[in-house]
């Protein structure tokens, strides 16, 4: 078969398929025509070229498409195409293309760029061609114009000599074309002709004719400017205007220069006049910017006449609105923009003339539009705008005062721009850095413009702030200009929001100044007017660094630039500001805003202060410091935190000056200047004055009593002239400010000056200034604010005296009356609520009084008790409310203020009866119905116990006599709902059993291994679970049985015996339990009361149970059973199903003496055994199947031994009937599977009236006694396993029953194989059973045992083999399967053991592959599965080729199972192939190639994998490394596959080392062309054409290509897309055969 035949065969079913519906194989099919072209192009071509021919009513887009390929081979192989198929090819385009004077679609285009693609190379035939098609005197065809430009474009130098001819005759045609179709393809041919003739003119040099000029094209395109200008351009179709425009563009540079001159006054308007008809500009704007620069380039005359009109149409282009995200748009405005160069290169004067007075306009999109244009003309026309700086500078004076926010961007890009070139070095300069300023000062709510329409990109401030960085660092011109201009904005307020860049760029030009040298460094102060003083630049950066995070971080940035300036603040500061500023710095680096300590980042600025001062130690300027502090005051009116800070900084700074006279008169300014109804302000004078009485306490204390005098007592006159110069609330917070001054100026004064102070000048004034006369009587403010500042000024006072070396001998005279009055405060708050510290400071206050001179009165410290305790304890739990969080921290500080108050009063009294009168005023709260009240008690009790032993002193042997009240009070709170209320009961208990161990005389440091054990025991109060509170309340008690004294039982006894009416019941049972562990520890004397206690409680349990009593009754009923135990088990037996909780509690109080359990698990076996388990309940309903309805003492009887095994005292008599309860219990779970309730108990199961300790329903009540017995049979592992593996529930289910049988197996094998012998020897009885599902388990749990080393260990095996062979042949195909699954279960357990019993095991596997009549029975499926696990350990020779031929078959199954069992056994048996059989079994594997190749594809996951396994297994069968490695790589477990590139490198190398195969993997891949699944199918060609790829053409003979051909042609009919997309892909591989 000749190369063209062949390829005309494979050629062909792809162009019919062509017409595909489907766009994936249309493509593919283009892709394979495109293959066939890439090696046989001339065939390719002339295949297409015939289809098209013939196929004349083929639907115009499919032969776009066929063309389309034509023209993708012809890109790739023009050059080795002869002239015959070139000419043919050439012809066919020509014709295709000019066919219909229509345009269809993509049809002519294709045809078109077909001839395009010739014509790159051989473009002589191509103009001939196509220039046939250009007749003179008739319009052609509009696809030949745009052939002829395209041809210009891609073959420059080959096309513009033909150019003139062409223009010659076109220039005819355009009178005649009266379309504007027509008009337009004309335009865009002449544009094109005049972008190559530019190209080639501008490239000469390389050119073919070097000999054109310009003038070689000028007359024809003047001509045919004349058409298009004059005629067509006034035409109402828009695309013919921008066809038009788009070719004048190009065009004037090839019209004669005098032509261009006259026509311009006509052009120009006319071009512009396009923006009014047009949206999208960019065209008119390009063709614009060509025809200015052919003007300028010719030195036109007229244009200056025109550039009135000009400026104004392009002005509006940039104002005009637009929307930005738009590629047009914004290539259009960088085209206007270009127009605008050109012109302000040519006419400077004339632009800044027109531009500069629409700056003043009030339009914001005329004032940013012609922003953006200056900015355009300052960067691009630098040359020609030298001289105009002036003039623009004084023109941006209104564009400076418009507050819009894209007016103010622009604003900021312009003097960007000015920066650069130098206008802000001229006058009028500083009011630009101003502004750039002042804009980066803008806070944040003002960065956004207002409309949402017109959101910016970027911000005023940030592109303010980067500007102003970018100009300060990278414009060298700019360093004269800002140094130090920029420090005259640090000190003014508006400027505020700029400090951050502001300092950022000084410290930038410092560092640059101070490498130049220390003169150029230093700042002249006097010689810069503006500037701000060394003290003003201090002062600012000082305080704004104590806000360090505002503002983009300025505390860092202020930091570093006063760092740097230091020279210039003062000359003696370098050396320690060199090392402490950098310290600061670093605290701020490893902090973040929310980490950062305000206090202690202020301290420490405070001290950078005072040491910087120090450091100075010069009185004037630390006096000039002060006095510009304080001036600087006024700036902070808005920043509450920097002015309280600045009050701070003055403070400090007064306390370093050494001029009486300056502290005094500052003192006395800040006095009368205050901003007093300001909290923070307040604050910060206290602190002023707390921080000046360190040095000037005197003088302090005098000018706050003047201003007093002066202040206050002019508003005592009298009611009607009260508070004339002042509001009430006014003057409260005048006072406020003086209470406050008093108490820091008590807590900072020295301490041996403030004793002699605090009485006669402190409080007194503090006082005063608190209440007011009204008509003679003295009346207390209700000022809230002045409330809470005279309780924090009293503590600070009383704190200041406390810690005082001379506290111990002062004697504080007021004492009783600051207490009556802070308890007052504490009394007056509201007891719901807790909104200020009032309480919190008061508790602290009184706490340090108590410990004051002269002692307070017992009835006194009882009051301040009582009332402080009522004022936290009654406070409801934590609100839900935002402020939850700023709630619970204002608690916790006045709890611990309380504590401290308490501890204090303890201290007065270091006796057992100070201490019971403390617990006697937390008793009711202690005992509290509400939690959270009991909870604050108990954590209170602890502390206080703990501060008595820590610091109690014995000196004597006393009894601790109250030790039974305390210990009986506490114990039962260890039980409290609250986990942390149970912690700090047990904490209580520990820390009195320690005191009564003092007080016995032992050591503080003693550890006594009987208390020792409650601290463990907290761990098990942290769960809620009542068992184990109750069990570690017991716990308890035994350790307080054994250390608590004799006499005090008796208390212990009746207090706890109190506690069971505790309204917690959790306490109350723990105070059961506490009872019962003390009367059997301690209870000798009371041991004949316990049969009354028995009955009492057995009687409360039957009129109202409560559960503290049901382990006195569970007692009675293991009495009652130790005697009577067949008598109680048949009368428990007798109750009605379901057994309520306390029938099931009084089952497992059997459980509680070994003995007795055994025989009551005894008699509850034979229960079982005696018993059929259901009956069969039958329908008359037609096709019904029999319902399986369980019988009801059996049913009780699994209930009961669910109860009592699930005790935890039957463990003993469990492992002792271990076999017998496993076995039975385990057959009771088989036969109840599926089983129901009678009826009457399906509705009280429904009902929810099912026992306490599970379910009713009769499989889950075996399962879980199952369960309980091992549990208690030390199985505990089995059964967590079988919980973790789902086995549990496996077993409940009909389709999970067996797997759950050997999962359980499993688990004993596993970790209970010792129990396993007994077991079976149980099992031995139940094989002859009649029933089923019991043979069907007993099968299942023997087979899994066969997969542990347990049958080996323990000598099981031959019995389990002689079990299980057994029943091979039993009728029940389940039970048969079984066997086989346990047989090849040995090679798990019995490894060493399978050769021995090999015959015996390839038997039953043999004939189990042909069990049955059914071809996919479930035993074959089985004995797959089994041969694949012993072909490791069992000679398979006999039998090799037997089982390959027989599992063949299963490999196409219908079953998803079968193909995966079939193909993994397969892979299986190549490991069992050496010698002799290698040759026999390689056959097996040549025939299984394909399929399994083919199944890679498979639609199941697990044949898939099943697939991989086999083909790696085999594959060292062909003994081809590089295949073997290719395996490997790409078959690899838990490896995505690509399929498609394992296969090409897969047949790559079998057609490489197996050649001869090529025509039977073809043979073998054809049958799986008629697959039922789809992706196989798919693979298949893919397969074929593979192979055909890359085999050797000598063996390609081997395959029949007929057939090969009928098969792709059927699947190219396949209603699958995919499959018709591969079998395209093949057909164009198949080209190797041409």
């Amino acid at each position: 078969m000749s190369a063209a035949s062949c390829v005309r065969k494979l050629a062909r079913p792809l162009l019919e398929a062509i017409s595909d519906k489907d766009p994936v194989v249309q493509e593919q099919v283009c892709g394979a025509l495109c293959s066939l072209g890439q090696e046989r192009p001339v065939e390719m071509l002339q295949a297409c070229e015939e289809f098209l021919r013939q196929q004349d009513k083929l639907a115009p887009p499919y032969r776009a498409m066929v063309l389309r390929a034509m023209g993708t081979v012809l890109n790739s192989h023009t050059c080795k195409l002869d002239e015959a198929t070139a000419s043919t090819v050439l012809l066919l385009a020509s014709s295709e293309m000019t066919r219909t004077k229509e345009l269809v679609g993509d049809w002519q285009p294709a045809a078109s760029s077909v001839l395009v693609a010739v014509g790159k190379h051989v473009i002589n035939p191509v103009m001939e061609e196509v220039l046939s098609k250009l007749q003179p005197g008739l319009l052609p065809h509009p696809l030949v114009l745009q052939t002829l430009a395209g041809l210009s474009v891609s073959n420059v130098f080959g096309t513009v000599p033909f150019l003139p001819s062409i223009l010659s005759t076109m220039l005819p045609m355009l009178g005649m074309a009266k379309h504007d179709t027509m008009r337009a393809v004309l335009c865009c041919a002449l544009q094109h002709f005049s972008e190559s003739a530019l190209e080639y003119l501008a490239n000469l040099d390389q050119a073919p004719d070097p000999t054109v000029r310009k003038d070689t094209f000028a007359a024809d395109l003047a001509s045919a400017y004349d058409v298009l200008f004059h005629h067509w351009l006034q035409s109402r179709e828009a695309k013919l205007r921008l066809a038009v425009v788009e070719a004048l563009g190009p065009m004037s540079h090839l019209l004669p220069g005098e032509k261009l001159e006259e026509q311009l006054p006509k052009l120009l308007p006319a071009v512009l006049g396009l923006y009014k008809k047009h949206a999208e500009a960019f065209h008119v704007s390009k063709s614009l910017g060509q025809i200015l620069q052919a003007a300028v380039s010719v030195g036109s005359r007229t244009l200056e006449a025109q550039l009135d009109t000009l400026l104004a149409a392009l002005h509006m282009q940039i104002c005009v609105p637009v929307e930005s995200s738009s590629p047009m748009v914004q290539s259009n405005q960088k085209e206007v923009l270009r127009c605008f160069t050109v012109l302000a290169c040519c006419l400077p004067d004339r632009l800044l003339a027109f531009l500069l007075p629409k700056l003043d306009s009030s339009n914001e999109r005329l004032r940013v539009g012609s922003l953006q244009i200056l900015r355009h003309v300052i960067n691009t026309a630098a040359a020609q705008m030298e001289v105009k700086k002036p003039f623009i500078l004084s023109s941006m004076r209104l564009p400076l005062l418009d507050t819009n926010s894209k007016v103010k961007r622009a604003v900021v890009q312009v003097i960007s721009a000015m920066a650069h070139h130098g206008y802000l070095e001229q006058p009028g300069g500083e009011a630009m850095v101003e502004y750039l300023v002042q804009q980066c000062a803008l806070p944040p709510e003002q960065e956004l413009d207002p409309d949402p329409e017109d959101v910016p990109a970027d911000s005023v401030r940030a592109v303010s702030v980067r500007t102003l960085y970018l100009v300060s660092t990278t414009v060298d011109r700019m360093s004269d200009v800002l140094w130090p201009h920029l420090l005259e904005f640090l000190t003014p307020v508006r400027f505020t929001g700029a400090l951050t860049p502001l300092c950022r760029s000084l410290l930038h030009l410092a560092l640059k100044r101070q490498e130049a040298g220390a003169d150029a460094f230093l700042i002249q102060f006097d010689a810069h007017g503006n500037l701000p003083s060394p003290y003003a630049v201090t002062t600012r950066l000082l305080v704004v660094s104590a806000n360090p995070y505002l503002g983009d971080g300025r505390g860092t940035a202020s930091l570093r630039l006063l760092h740097v300036l230091h020279p210039n603040i003062h000359p003696l500061l370098g050396q320690y500001w060199d090392s402490a500023v950098p310290l600061l710095l670093k605290h701020l680096d490893e902090h973040t805003e929310e980490t950062l300590s305000q206090k202690e980042w202020e301290a420490r600025l405070l001290l950078f202060l005072q040491d910087t001062l120090a450091a100075v130690s010069d009185n004037t300027w630390v006096c000039q410091l002060s006095l510009e502090m304080c001036k600087q005051l006024a700036y902070y009116d808005g920043a509450p935190r920097e002015k309280n800070f600045l009050y701070k900084c003055v403070g400090a700074t007064l306390r370093a000056a050494s001029s009486k006279e300056v502290v005094r008169k500052h003192l006395r300014e800040l006095l009368e200047n205050a901003r007093y109804q300001e909290e923070a302000e307040r604050e910060g004078l206290a602190c002023c004055f707390g921080l000046c009485a360190v040095s000037h306490l005197e003088d302090t204390l005098a000018q706050l009593e003047d201003f007093s005098r002066s202040d206050v007592s002019r508003r005592s006159i009298g009611i009607l002239n009260m508070f004339k110069d002042r509001s009430e609330k006014e003057a409260d917070r005048v006072r406020c400010a003086l209470v406050l001054c008093y108490g820091h100026v008590a807590s900072q004064a020295p301490r041996e000056l403030l004793l002699a102070k605090v009485e006669s000048d402190i409080l007194r004034n503090m006082f005063q200034a608190f209440s007011t006369k009204v008509l003679g009587i003295k009346v207390d403010s209700k000022d809230p604010a002045l409330k809470q500042c005279l309780v924090q000024s009293l503590y600070m006072v009383c704190q200041a005296v406390h810690s005082g070396a001379q506290a111990g001998s002062f004697q504080f005279c007021r004492k009783a009356e600051l207490v009556a009055q802070l308890m007052e405060f504490v009394r007056a708050e509201p007891p719901d609520s807790l909104r200020t510290p009032i309480r919190k400071t008061a508790m602290l206050t009184c706490a340090c009084l108590v410990s004051l001179e002269p002692a307070l009165e017992e009835q006194a410290q009882a009051d301040m008790a009582r009332g402080c305790l009522h004022s936290i304890m009654a406070l409801p739990p934590e609100p839900q409310e935002e402020d939850a969080s700023c709630w619970e921290l204002l608690y916790l500080d006045s709890l611990s203020a309380l504590e401290d108050l308490l501890r204090s009063l303890l201290r007065s009294n270091m006796t057992p009866h100070g201490l019971q009168v403390m617990v006697e005023h937390l008793s009711p709260w202690i005992k509290s119905a509400r939690a959270h009240e009991r909870a604050r008690a108990l954590a209170l009790s602890a502390a206080l116990l703990r501060h008595f032993l820590e610091h109690l002193r014995v000196s004597a042997l006393v009894p601790f006599h109250n030790l039974g009240l305390l210990v009986g009070l506490f114990s039962p709170r260890c039980a409290d709902l609250r986990p942390a209320s149970r912690q700090e009961a047990v904490d209580c208990v520990y820390l009195l059993l320690y005191l009564q161990l003092a007080y016995e005389g032992f050591s503080r440091d003693h550890q006594d291994d009987v208390v020792e054990k409650l601290p463990p025991l907290k761990e098990g109060l942290k769960h809620p679970d009542p068992t184990a509170l109750l069990y570690t309340c017991h716990s308890i008690a035994q350790v307080v049985a054994r250390r608590l004294p004799p006499d005090q039982l008796i208390s212990l006894l009746l207090t706890m015996f109190e506690g069971l009416a505790d309204p917690d019941k959790s306490c109350s049972r723990a105070a059961m339990v506490m009872i019962n562990c003390l009367l059997q520890e301690r209870g000798g004397a009371l041991q004949e009361k316990v049969p009354e206690l028995v009955n009492v409680l057995r009687c409360k349990l039957r009129e109202a149970p409560e559960e503290h009593v049901l382990p006195a009754a569970q007692h009675s009923v293991y009495l009652l059973a130790s005697q009577h135990c067949a008598a109680v088990v048949s009368s428990l037996l007798g109750s009605t199903l379901p057994f309520d909780s306390h029938t099931c509690a009084l089952w497992r109080a059997l459980a509680v003496e070994p003995a007795l359990s055994t025989r009551v698990l005894g008699l509850l076996l034979d229960k079982l055994a005696k018993d059929v388990p259901f009956k069969e309940s039958r329908t008359f309903l037609p096709g019904s199947t029999a319902d399986r309805v369980a019988t009801l003492l059996p049913l009780a009887a699994t209930c009961a031994l669910r109860e009592v095994v699930s005790a935890p005292a039957s463990g003993p008599a469990v492992l002792q009937l271990f076999p017998q309860l496993f076995v039975g219990l385990l057959l009771r779970v088989s036969c109840t599977v599926g089983v129901q309730l009678p009826r009457n108990l399906q509705t009280k199961e429904r009902r929810g009236a099912a026992s306490a300790a599970g379910s009713l329903e009769p499989c889950s009540s075996a399962v879980e006694a199952l369960r309980a017995v091992l549990l208690q049979g030390s199985c505990k592992d089995v059964e967590q396993c079988l919980e973790q593996d789902g086995g549990w529930a496996l077993l409940r289910t009909s389709a999970g029953h067996e797997e759950g049988v050997s999962r359980l197996a499993s688990a004993m094998a596993r970790y209970a194989g010792p129990r396993l012998p007994l077991v079976m020897k149980s099992l031995a009885c139940p094989q002859g059973s009649l029933l089923e599902v019991q043979r069907v388990t007993c099968t299942a749990f023997l087979a899994e045992l066969l997969s542990s080393n347990v049958a080996d260990d323990l000598t099981l095996l031959e019995s389990l083999l002689d079990s299980l062979v057994a029943w091979q042949q039993d009728p029940c195909v389940g039970v048969r399967r079984l066997v086989l699954r346990g047989l090849s279960n040995m090679v798990s357990g019995c490894p060493a053991k399978v050769q021995a019993h090999g015959p015996l095991l390839l038997t039953a596997m043999v004939s189990g592959l042909d069990d049955g009549d059914h071809p996919h029975s479930p035993v074959a499926l089985e004995a797959m599965a089994g041969l694949a696990r012993l072909v490791d350990l069992v000679e398979l020779r006999s039998v090799l080729l037997h089982v390959a031929i027989r599992i063949r078959p299963f490999f196409d199954s219908e079953q998803v199972e079968f193909r995966t069992a079939s193909i993994r056994l397969f892979g299986h048996l190549s490991k069992a192939c050496h010698g002799a059989c290698k040759d026999v079994f390689l056959e097996q594997v040549v025939g299984g190639l394909a399929p399994l190749l083919l199944h890679l594809q498979d639609p199941q996951p697990p044949v898939v994998g099943a697939c991989r396994f086999a083909l790696r297994m085999c594959v060292p069968n062909l003994d081809c490394e590089q295949l073997e490695a290719v395996f490997r790589q790409h078959l690899q477990e838990g490896r995505s596959l690509h399929f498609g590139e394992f296969l090409n490198a897969t047949c790559r190398l079998l057609m490489r080392g197996f050649p001869d195969l090529l025509g039977r993997l073809v043979s073998t891949s054809l049958f799986y062309f008629k697959s039922s699944w789809e992706g196989v199918r798919a693979a298949a060609p893919l397969f074929t054409g593979f192979l055909v790829l890359h085999a050797d053409r000598e063996f390609l003979p081997q395959v029949d290509l007929e057939q090969l051909l009928a098969g792709l042609q059927l699947l190219l009919a396949d209603p699958a897309p995919c499959v018709r997309a591969t079998a395209a892909e093949t057909l164009g591989r198949l080209v190797k055969f041409a």
